[in-house]
């Protein structure tokens, strides 16, 4: 089979390996569809932990189930899945476990025309969705999905603000948001990308990179029940600003890296709350896909692409004009 190996810091190479042999307790996926992530871009890096040079990357993933090791277990072969990357969550809801890890890194991820995973790690592909679409579905939407609803609490008719419009997790906030009833706004680098949130139902859409962006937000809106953040750094006084009392701030991650200070006198007065999360449960997880199929919610498709431009694609991760995943057939 072919699949795309991490060899050295910042080299990945195409090999031909031989296919997974079945063991108890396992099934083996033909992939039909992948998505990208930045935590592959990171790992090729050398910007995570457990780094395992000869390992396959990949997290997202969709195909059909060609075969079981158990008996028991047969009535999956022929079904179209997608698979959970969650590996050693553990038995608390509330955080994942010391040994907890994501598929594709150190253990063989996606990136593959076949890939063998514990069987409890599948769940039946949403109807309504195709195989890349359902490929742009596992890290991106369980991040979201925690980060909204778990952590952030979000209920109906609440006002909820997703910062980095266009990026895979927020793109499934946005939509996760909207689909629960909250009135969502969203701040971008982007013009371009602030025309196309409010054509797709964003009460209001902010550039960041203007300087009247906050004052313009806390004058007009009167502030917000959740922000949900990926990038940290100086913003986040911006967002304890334009926060109504006892709102909240989740965030996944620091791409700005740490603020200089945090406005505490701002945060207990106003009884605000910073949650940080990451991923999510496998309870969640199926959650997130039943909320998908009731809701009828498609991701947003940057790009399709054949499975051999993979290695070239890492690059354009981060493009400034990237809305939504970058998908790719196999």
């Amino acid at each position: 089979m072919k699949a795309l190996v991490l060899i050295a810091t910042g080299k990945l190479e195409w090999k031909e390996l031989d296919k997974p042999v079945l063991s108890p307790g396992k099934a083996l996926v033909k992939i039909k569809a992948i998505s990208l992530n930045r935590r592959d871009e990171w790992i090729k890096e050398g910007k995570y932990p457990n780094i395992r040079y000869g390992g396959i990357l990949g997290s997202d993933g969709a195909g059909v189930v060609e075969s079981v090791a158990d008996e028991k277990d047969n009535a999956w072969v022929g079904k179209e899945v997608v698979i959970n990357p969650n590996i050693g969550w553990g038995p608390d809801a509330e955080v994942q476990s010391k040994n907890y890890t994501i598929l594709g890194m150190p253990v063989n991820g996606t990136f593959a025309e076949y890939i063998l995973v514990d069987v409890d790690r599948l769940q039946h592909k949403p109807f309504h969705l195709d195989f890349l679409q359902t490929a742009a579905l596992p890290l991106g939407g369980l991040t979201a999905f925690r980060a909204l609803f778990r952590r952030g609490g979000l209920r109906h008719g609440q006002n909820v603000l997703i910062s980095g419009f266009g990026g895979g997790v927020a793109q499934f906030a946005f939509l996760f948001a909207q689909a629960a009833g909250a009135n969502v706004y969203v701040t971008s680098g982007s013009d371009e990308k602030i025309v196309r949130a409010l054509k797709m139902g964003a009460k209001g859409a902010y550039n960041y990179k203007k300087e009247s962006t906050y004052s313009e937000l806390w004058k007009t809106k009167g502030g917000f029940d959740l922000v949900i953040d990926s990038a940290g750094g100086d913003q986040l006084n911006n967002f304890i600003k334009i926060l109504k009392p006892c709102g909240k701030i989740v965030f996944y991650g620091a791409t700005n890296g740490l603020p200089a200070k945090v406005d505490l006198y701002r945060m207990f007065w106003n009884q605000l709350s910073l949650l940080g999360t990451t991923m999510g449960n496998d309870h969640e997880f199926s959650e997130m896909l039943d909320f998908v199929s009731k809701h009828q919610i498609r991701p947003m498709i940057d790009s399709i692409r054949p499975f051999s431009k993979l290695a070239d694609s890492f690059a354009d991760i981060t493009l400034p004009n990237k809305v939504g995943k970058i998908v790719f057939q196999v």
